[in-house]
């Protein structure tokens, strides 16, 4: 599923607005011990972003790069968008930015995913946010995640995900290391729990 899906999207899959939380026998490197967002999950797809895997950027990187300033200016950011949190969103689209954040904040391009949670991937938010207009909670993330029409199906049938209502606080927690341990243990589970049951399966 791709962002264009998603604008145009008129269903709601039963993945949407869950978490994804990566079995401690994931293989693929891309998403072993990843949490995941669905933003938008139907018959044609699924579409999420991973939301405890930090980017060696930082705001002001991205900024320069978007020649929002430049080089040789003294860089003054708010207090807000001095530690913004830059994530890796998913393998797809790796080089495009998108900001996830609370809905106190909205543009045209802005595309509601939940009853609190919008996305948004143009510039005005980037900028709004360099200026401590943008919204009060948000992260930025590189590339997304996705999936073809019964595949993200199949794969949690195939023991690869645990799923579970998603939840704001975490999303837009900014302490990342142990976000994996977190979403286990809003489920009642460890790791190691699960580890010892795959290998007695």
């Amino acid at each position: 599923m791709s962002l264009s899906t998603l604008k145009n999207r008129r269903e709601r899959g039963f993945f949407d607005g869950q978490f994804l939380i990566a079995m401690p026998g994931m293989e693929d490197r891309n998403f072993a011990r990843t949490v995941i967002y669905i933003c938008a999950h139907s018959d044609a797809g699924a579409m999420g972003f991973v939301i405890n895997r930090p980017q060696s950027l930082t705001f002001t990187d991205v900024l320069l790069h978007l020649d929002m300033i430049k080089q040789e200016e003294p860089i003054v950011l708010p207090q807000r968008a001095r530690d913004f949190p830059i994530q890796t969103g998913g393998p797809v689209e790796s080089g495009r930015g998108f900001v996830l954040h609370s809905d106190d904040y909205t543009s045209d391009s802005s595309i509601p995913v939940s009853d609190d949670i919008c996305l948004t991937a143009t510039l005005d938010i980037v900028r709004a946010i360099s200026k401590g207009a943008g919204p009060k909670r948000a992260t930025m993330l590189l590339g997304y995640s996705s999936w073809g029409a019964g595949q993200l199906e199949t794969e949690v049938a195939n023991n690869g995900w645990l799923t579970c209502p998603a939840n704001e606080e975490l999303i837009f927690d900014r302490s990342l290391e142990d976000k994996y341990e977190r979403a286990l243990a809003g489920m009642g589970v460890t790791a190691a729990m699960l580890s010892a049951e795959a290998g007695h399966a």
